[in-house]
């Protein structure tokens, strides 16, 4: 809207008349590209700016009115799919709770769990679509008669007794007894001969398990790099000020006392966090070469230790899987089947605390002594699952042991005619076995004492105060939950519905935990770089599942009296059986040059020349950036330049704004340079700085701002508050 003409005044010569400048503004608009929907205008300026940008003399068609009305409802209907799935989203507002009260740290584990039940049921959808639906509608023909073999076996099989004495139908649950027969392992799935039906439940059962690990590979690595912190790609100089922060930060919309209050607490945990990263890196900066190479010599001499007790950790669970296999006719045999998932969680508990009480030994920085602790927690994790894997594999496939049975069948057929079961049932058990031990450590180790913590006083009581919520070590926990259930994609294929369910209940549990019954942590840290943790051991965890999945799908004798593959030397030779009898022969040379070596190095070669490609453009980037910052900071300077022209050039009003010649006495005693609450690199361009040590502002810039009474910032010594003083 033009504003009202007034009485012509003097200009200054090259000032532009208000029509002018109302003129350049429109031709502006109406040769930007920018959608006039996020233009800050009235809609009746907006519908003038859309009819400005219409070609002049063209009539516009029925045809682009239609389609124009067409992009504008997609994008309603977009954007409120959008805000309905904000809004039924699950545990929106539980995680805005837990955010708000205790930071973006802990609320980033509880988004990794709600992550990872998206994973679980992603794979049982592929699961169901591909497998379970097609065998309940296609309803393959009985695969016939199991084969009728005779085992020659040093020993003639003995009874369990076991069995008898305590069969009981919870027990059978507990084992995974009771679901033998059920889809829920292997063995209950078979089909007739290939030729039979022109759907292969046999590739989709081979395929499933596989484009489940690589879906969940994807989604993670995409997670992962999309959670990396700026400080690894941009600096530890690069952040945002906290000046800016103190007065950008609230949200004026907030008309709740309960909205208040989580904001307040939010608020101050990202500053905790800011100022503990400014502290910990200016301690960096002040060790000598003497410290940090007696710091690495302590770190040397610890990590041995810790190596060694992981190596005995992990040989425990190997006797203990190797002892439980082999004494399967004793009459503790039931008791003796959850020793291995026993030993694994004794071994992850005890192996943390030893691995504490070593490294404070060495009176290290806490910023160092938890990485170094959570460093090896995570080797301990994945190798006791490792050794689990290598222990069953030994004892069951004969994995570096002689023995008749393997020789004749592959595997050892007389203790497991159908060993895929055997392995399911192990890593059933296992699931289940962690599952219960975050259920007994929630309601009988942290509530009671919290209970008695809360009820008696003391030195005591003050000293063991409540349980505190180690975002790491729950991370650890579900990731194990979730290596074992990518472990058993094959051998149990209902896996993921059971760990589905596990994860939604451990979301409750460990809220319930976290509100009522435990306390914050005292080391806070940045929501991106958990995140970026998080995703770097579910990925190592997701290469220890896949690893011996396709070792086992691509050379192991599958069972001869159970399952899909009984007639098969290895799973995976379905696959050149279905290529010969579906494809062309054009089409089985060409895969067969697909999966042979020759194709390996041309695909090489194109592998290599993408990556170089991608280094090229990322160094090119940190030089954008690094060009980006400099002209910044030029352009900073500029302006203080000319702020400080202008601080000359105006008068300074007196005290009683009176109207006069102005003493020298007063414009010398005026300041030539003021400085705002945001930092201010490089100012003032035209002085040197002061003699002394300089300091280092939130953002990591050198300052010569001066301070109140006139006395510059740069004679103060700046020092970070800890979280305590907070």
């Amino acid at each position: 809207m033009l504003p009202p003409r007034s009485v012509p005044s003097e200009r200054a010569p090259g000032v532009p008349e208000p029509e002018e400048l109302w003129e350049a503004e429109m031709e502006q608009l109406r040769c930007s590209g920018a959608p006039v929907r996020g233009l800050p205008y009235a809609m009746m300026d907006k519908r003038l700016i859309w009819q400005l940008r219409e070609p002049a003399g063209v009539q516009t068609l029925r045809w682009q009115r239609w389609q124009r009305r067409r992009q504008t409802v997609e994008r309603r209907l977009r954007e409120a799919a959008q805000r309905l799935a904000r809004g039924l989203g699950l545990w929106e507002a539980a995680l805005y709770e837990i955010g708000g009260l205790f930071g973006t740290g802990i609320r980033s584990y509880f988004t990794f769990l709600r992550f990872l039940l998206l994973l679980n049921l992603l794979s049982l959808l592929l699961t169901a679509s591909f497998v379970l639906l097609p065998l309940a509608w296609l309803r393959p023909p009985d695969p016939g008669p199991a084969l009728n073999l005779t085992l020659q076996c040093p020993g003639s099989p003995q009874s369990q007794p076991g069995v008898l004495r305590f069969h009981n139908q919870l027990w059978h649950v507990l084992t995974g007894r009771a679901f033998t027969n059920t889809y829920l392992f292997y063995g209950a799935y078979g089909v007739g001969p290939e030729s039979s039906s022109a759907y292969s439940i046999r590739l989709a059962y081979l395929l499933s398990p596989l484009a489940c690990l690589l879906l969940c590979f994807c989604g993670t690595l995409r997670r992962m790099v999309k959670g990396l912190p700026q400080k690894t790609l941009l600096g530890q100089g690069y952040q945002a000020p906290l000046s800016a922060k103190v007065f950008s930060s609230w949200d004026f919309c907030i008309r709740v006392q309960e909205a208040a209050i989580i904001k307040k607490h939010e608020i101050s945990n990202e500053f905790k966090v800011e100022l503990e990263e400014g502290r910990r890196f200016q301690l960096m900066q002040q060790q000598t070469r003497a410290q940090r190479a007696c710091h690495l010599l302590s770190y040397l001499r610890v990590n041995i230790l810790i190596g060694l007790l992981v190596v005995g950790a992990i040989s425990a669970i190997f006797w203990a899987t190797k002892y439980s296999q082999d004494n399967k006719e004793e009459s503790l045999f039931l008791l003796l089947q959850y020793l291995p998932p026993g030993v694994i969680a004794l071994v992850n508990f005890l192996g943390p605390l030893l691995f504490t009480f070593l490294v404070q030994l060495e009176n290290y920085p806490p910023n160092t002594e938890v990485n170094l602790t959570l460093m090896w927690c995570v080797v301990l994790k994945l190798a006791s699952l490792g050794m689990f894997s290598f222990s069953l594999g030994q004892t069951i496939l004969c994995i570096g042991r002689d023995k008749t049975s393997c020789e004749s069948y592959g595997y050892n057929a007389c203790d497991y005619q159908c060993w895929e079961n055997s392995v399911g049932e192990e890593l059933y058990k296992l699931s289940i076995f962690n599952f219960l031990l975050t259920v007994a450590f929630a309601f009988l180790v942290t509530l009671p004492r919290r209970l008695l913590v809360d009820q008696f006083s003391g030195r005591f009581w003050a000293w063991l105060e409540r349980e505190e919520f180690l975002v790491p070590k729950n991370v650890l926990d579900i990731v194990a939950g979730q290596t074992v259930t990518w472990m058993g994609l094959f051998y149990c294929p209902l896996l993921p519905l059971l760990n589905s369910v596990f994860l939604f209940l451990s979301f409750y549990i460990k809220k319930y935990t976290l509100l009522k019954n435990s306390r914050a942590s005292s080391r806070p840290f940045r929501a991106s770089s958990s995140t970026f943790f998080f995703q770097l051991v579910l990925l190592l965890g997701l290469l220890l599942a896949a690893v011996p999945l396709g070792y086992v799908v691509s050379s192991i004798h599958s069972s001869w009296d159970c399952g899909l593959f009984t007639n098969y030397s290895a799973p995976w030779q379905v696959v050149p059986e279905l290529v010969a009898l579906g494809l062309p022969p054009i089409g089985q040379r060409a895969l067969h040059y697909l999966g042979s070596h020759a194709f390996s190095f041309p695909l090489l070669i194109m592998l290599s020349l993408v990556l170089t490609v991608c280094i090229s453009q990322t160094q090119a980037n940190a030089r954008a950036i690094h060009r980006l910052r400099k002209q910044l900071v030029w352009q900073v300077q500029e302006k203080w330049h000319l702020v400080e022209d202008l601080s000359r050039l105006l008068p300074e009003p007196g005290p009683s704004d009176s109207p006069g010649p102005k003493s020298p006495a007063s414009q010398a005693s005026r300041p030539r340079s003021f400085c705002p609450g945001f930092p201010c690199p490089g100012s003032p361009g035209a002085r040197a700085p002061p003699p002394g040590p300089s300091v280092v502002d939130a953002a990591g810039l050198r300052s010569t701002c001066p301070g109140p009474h006139g006395t510059p910032a740069s004679a103060r010594r700046f020092r970070f508050p800890s979280v305590a003083e907070l």
